[in-house]
């Protein structure tokens, strides 16, 4: 997306994708301007910078409500987390929103002591342009309502309401959009773990900890992921790293327990320091596997060099359902000299992610002139699309041709179709 022209991506962003418009223009601008770049450094790095940015955020922060122990211990707790890491290494949003959060709530930390039109204005655009980025980061409205003292809570209301006025638009697209998110399932019992591991040690150390912290830092960790949870309920829209900057407020948290243990002195600071230390070599597992391809759900380098081997020969390529054309799309090379079998138009012009398709009788007289094919899949066990194309797809492949040979990858099945004799 980030590669296609501006008239192209803005015919996309139309019917697809609008709540990341400003993050792919924001993608494309970079490649534009360093041309030339391994494109997928240029992907990784702004998630890369963002999420040392936030944890210097958050270290002035913590630094701001509890003193400079509490401040460095927050940036040094939000980098090992594991969310964190995963999505400070993935060429997304999460981690810029993330960052502008962090500093929308020292911003809004800032008004509240200053009380200046121009402080309310500078916390109102940062929180918008997270809010631009990824609108569920208009979620954490809910957290500065509760950290926010009484008699700045006008001051604050008047510039939330700013902040829902201007997201309306995109708001509005995104839902005619959503048929997007229909991929998400209902709440699991992860999901619900993870979110009870925060809310519980959470709650149970409030009392022990400085009020300032506790007010900000509770919030921010609960009620994003708790509301977006209750609306789950109804319609399912639930997914961790839609409110990843929740790891902020966890971080504060850790480290205002750790801040108070460790200054006890005795036998508390000995098991506040035993209890850190094991859980960072608890994590070290954690930490590798979270860089090697098996973390994610497929290997989209591997795939394309399983498709490059398997395609010498061959007369096409078919995707086994066509939304694995993304599988491609990152490095045309791996398919050069592959007729894509099934495409009628191609992202770009179509407006969409993954292409359109040719109709089913188009695909049939297609397919029947076919004498080899590479055949792109998802792993076995997987739900087969119903819609009539795949369908088709499979029963023609089933009739006249016979399979080869498939070579299973992470993520993916690469197979290798003949016609029958």
């Amino acid at each position: 997306m980030a590669q296609r022209r501006p008239p192209d991506l803005a015919h996309a962003l139309e019917q697809v994708d609008a709540v990341h418009g400003l993050y792919y223009l924001l993608t494309h601008a970079l490649f534009r301007l360093f041309e030339g770049t391994d494109p997928l450094v240029l992907l990784r790095l702004p998630a890369v910078l963002a999420t040392a940015v936030t944890a210097g955020l958050l270290t002035l922060l913590g630094t701001r409500l509890a003193g400079p122990r509490t401040g460095l211990l927050a940036g040094l707790a939000f980098a090992v987390l594991p969310p964190v890491q995963r999505y400070a290494q993935e060429g997304r949003s999460y981690a810029l929103v993330c960052a502008l959060v962090v500093w929308s709530s020292y911003l809004l930390i800032r008004a509240v002591d200053i009380r200046t039109t121009r402080a309310w204005a500078g916390y109102g655009a940062v929180l918008l342009a997270a809010c631009l980025l990824h609108e569920f980061a208009v979620l954490v409205l809910a957290a500065h309502a509760v950290a926010v003292p009484r008699e700045a809570r006008r001051a604050w209301a008047r510039t939330a309401c700013a902040v829902v006025g201007a997201l309306a638009p995109l708001a509005v697209l995104s839902m005619r959009q959503s048929a997007q998110v229909a991929w998400i399932g209902g709440l699991g019992t992860g999901a619900l773990l993870g979110f009870a591991a925060v809310v519980v040690p959470g709650c149970a150390a409030a009392p022990f900890l400085p009020k300032p912290v506790v007010r900000l830092a509770l919030p921010l960790a609960v009620l994003p992921a708790g509301l977006l949870m209750l609306v789950s309920l109804v319609k399912p829209l639930y997914v961790d790293r839609y409110v990843l900057y929740g790891q902020a407020g966890t971080a504060l948290l850790i480290s205002a327990a750790l801040d108070r243990l460790t200054r006890a002195g005795g036998a508390r600071r000995a098991a506040a320091l035993l209890a850190a230390a094991a859980a960072i070599v608890a994590l070290l597992p954690v930490t590798v596997h979270l860089r090697t391809p098996g973390s994610r759900l497929d290997d989209v380098t591997a795939i394309g060099a399983a498709v490059r081997t398997a395609g010498e020969g061959a007369d096409g390529i078919l995707y086994l359902p066509a939304r694995r054309r993304v599988w491609s799309l990152a490095d045309p090379g791996t398919v050069r000299g592959l007729r894509d079998l099934a495409l009628e138009r191609t992202p770009a012009a179509s407006g969409t992610l993954y292409g359109t398709e040719a109709d089913p009788s188009v695909l049939r007289a297609r397919l029947r002139t076919a004498h080899r094919i590479v055949v792109l899949r998802d792993p076995a066990g997987q739900p087969l699309d119903t819609t009539p194309g795949e369908v088709v797809k499979r029963r023609i492949l089933a009739e006249r041709f016979e399979e080869c040979g498939t070579r299973t990858v992470h993520g993916a099945r690469v197979s290798v179709y003949a016609r029958r004799c």
